[in-house]
This record gives C-alpha cells, structure tokens and sequence, in this order.
C-alpha cells in the first residue's frame, strides 16, 4: 500500500475511528461531535459551509477510493460520512456546550441507524464515494430538526 492510500485510508476512517470493532459508525459520531467543539464551532458559519462542502467532496473521493483499497462496497470503517452529518446538524448553532454536542450525536445516529423512508433511498441517489456521503448528508436533516427544537425550548 502506498503512503497516499494510507493517508486516505486514515482519512476516511477519521483517524482509527473507524476500526472500532464495536460500532464503528457510533465512535466515528462520536470523535466528530468532540472535535467539533475545537475545530468546527469556533468558526464562522460561512467557513463552516467551506468545511462541510469540502470534507463532502474529499470525503467522497476518499471513500470510493476506500472501497476499492478493501474490495468492500460501503465498508463499514468508512466513517467520514458519519463527521459529515455530525458536522450539518451542527452547521447553524453559534454556542457549543456538551448538551448541544450530544444531542446532535444522539439524532444524528438515531436517523443515520434508522434511515426512515428518503435517508435509505438516498444511498442509490448518487454513485462510488457519494452515495456513501450522501445518506448522512440526509440523515443530519431530521436530526438537525430535532436539536433546532430542543434548542427553541431550551432543552438542550
């Protein structure tokens, strides 16, 4: 394996999150609402747009690369998908406190474990890479919701 299909590998697995044996999909949610405190909500939205658009397209290409490095279709260790969707219900929130952080994991998770109705339809939307992004890119809306809500009735 090449250093480039490593870095790939690594990135797509957000680091060894994704080698979790026990719900790797949970510990990369996980990872991506910790960092999120440092590394997403400190910056103004406009960036955060950047940041969301970018990890989507690289997230993509290093997913469908990912696929073919394991001869697996949408292997499971693959969990830039899961910091992407974590990182869109985040996206409008100005404050970060741990009740914000988890309840963005909790539905995130709910909805991308659940995939009610267009979340699991949306798997076949797009091809390779995309088509494992895109589910979560799904899925982080009703969650998103979900947290908006709370958020109104100051619940979280």
């Amino acid at each position: 394996m090449t250093p480039w299909e490593k870095i790939v590998l690594c990135y797509s697995r957000v680091g060894g999150a994704g080698l979790c044996p026990a719900g790797p999909g949970t510990a990369g949610s996980a990872v991506a609402a910790i960092a999120a405190h440092w590394l997403f909500l400190p910056l103004p939205i406009p960036a955060r747009l950047a940041v969301v658009i970018g990890i989507f397209l690289t997230g993509a290409l290093a997913a469908g690369m990912a696929e073919r490095l394991l001869g697996r279709s949408d292997p499971s260790e693959v969990v830039i998908d899961e910091l992407l969707g974590v990182w869109l219900v985040l996206l409008p929130f100005q404050e970060s406190d741990w009740r914000l952080l988890l309840a963005a994991f909790v539905f995130f998770r709910i909805f991308d474990i659940w995939k009610p109705g267009p979340i699991h339809a949306s798997e076949n939307w797009l091809p390779g890479g995309y088509g494992i992004m895109i589910d979560d890119v799904v899925a982080a809306v009703p969650a998103l919701l979900c947290v908006a809500i709370l958020r109104f009735f100051h619940i979280v």
